[in-house]
């Protein structure tokens, strides 16, 4: 007996492959043909505690399916706007190949897919993977314009070298910082005990950045946070997901009680969209293994759509 009707292909959330969104899946570095390209770096060796964000892209690619909307877009009803409409096309270009044990092989990896990805004239997206990642997807803009850099983060990662290491997940702001390409940082988030010394902090200022802890942001605003990057400054965003409070984001390494709840982040990157030209952006520290909800990953998805929401609204709209 068969049906009557057609459903056609539903596609539903837990069919198929998970690739970011349920976009298309493009494995050939030298074809990409989209406005924005997802690139998983799932390495963390870099860490100095818990290990297990190696499997953040995994974790937030398959969270991102429960988004996976079609061609209308996303209809939110309080700004009354439709975002990533179909005309923004997004692509997932897989994983960088990664090394084990070898940190400055599975960098070079990295950054070459972010090369790629600027080549092919594409926003870089990259889900990691610890927070050293940030290091390659910096160098890749080398021979790109100028860019501000802003860090959303429970720490400041601007330690020199510890224990003879400078591209592990305590550095790469600190690596940042010393770029060419890079003319300051706004690091927001940062709060209690830090990984970085005192001096690391005025060093920090000394080499340009504007740090803000959450108190210090919320009395601000999303605005007022938004307003302290350089005006007319290009954006490069790095969101480690510890900044947000591990009562609504456990699935991290190194979680640190006093962060930032949903909205916080989420209309200070829609302040930062609309004020701002963003050049990349990078989610990191997302180890799904420590959250049996999956919440965390479903966070980190969310909150990279809506960024993308936001970052093509406000470029649609010029």
């Amino acid at each position: 007996m068969s049906n009557s009707y057609d459903t056609g292909r539903l596609d539903l959330p837990f069919v198929g492959v998970s690739t970011f969104g349920k976009r298309p899946l493009v494995t050939d570095w030298n074809a990409i043909d989209a406005d924005v390209a997802v690139l998983g770096a799932p390495f963390d060796f870099g860490t100095q505690w818990r290990s297990g964000a190696r499997f953040g892209p995994r974790g937030v690619r398959e969270a991102s399916t429960l988004f996976s909307f079609g061609h209308a877009g996303a209809y939110d009803h309080e700004d009354d706007r439709t975002y990533l409409r179909g005309d923004v096309r997004i692509v997932d270009i897989g994983d960088a190949d990664i090394v084990h044990t070898d940190t400055e092989a599975s960098h070079a990896n990295i950054e070459a897919g972010v090369r790629a990805i600027l080549k092919a004239g594409a926003l870089p997206v990259v889900i990691g993977g610890d927070h050293s990642i940030n290091i390659p997807c910096i160098r890749a803009f080398d021979g790109e314009k100028p860019f501000h850099i802003l860090q959303i983060d429970a720490h400041l990662d601007f330690v020199d070298e510890r224990h003879g290491v400078r591209h592990g997940h305590g550095n790469p702001m600190r690596r940042a910082a010393e770029q060419d390409h890079v003319t300051g940082l706004t690091q927001v988030g940062i709060r209690n005990v830090s990984s970085t010394a005192k001096e690391g902090y005025e060093d920090a200022r000394a080499m340009g950045s504007d740090i803000l802890s959450v108190r210090q942001a919320r009395a601000l605003g999303p605005k007022g946070v938004a307003d302290r990057i350089p005006e007319g400054a290009r954006v490069y965003v790095t969101l480690d997901i510890d900044a947000f409070c591990p009562s609504i984001a456990p699935g991290t390494g190194t979680p640190s009680h006093g962060g930032f709840l949903y909205y916080d982040v989420l209309e200070l990157l829609q302040h930062v969209a609309r004020s701002h030209d963003v050049v990349g952006f990078d989610l990191v520290e997302v180890a799904p293994d420590y959250d049996p909800t999956g919440s965390t990953a479903i966070l980190a998805a969310q909150i990279t759509l809506n960024f993308l929401g936001f970052i093509f609204d406000a470029r649609q709209s010029t």
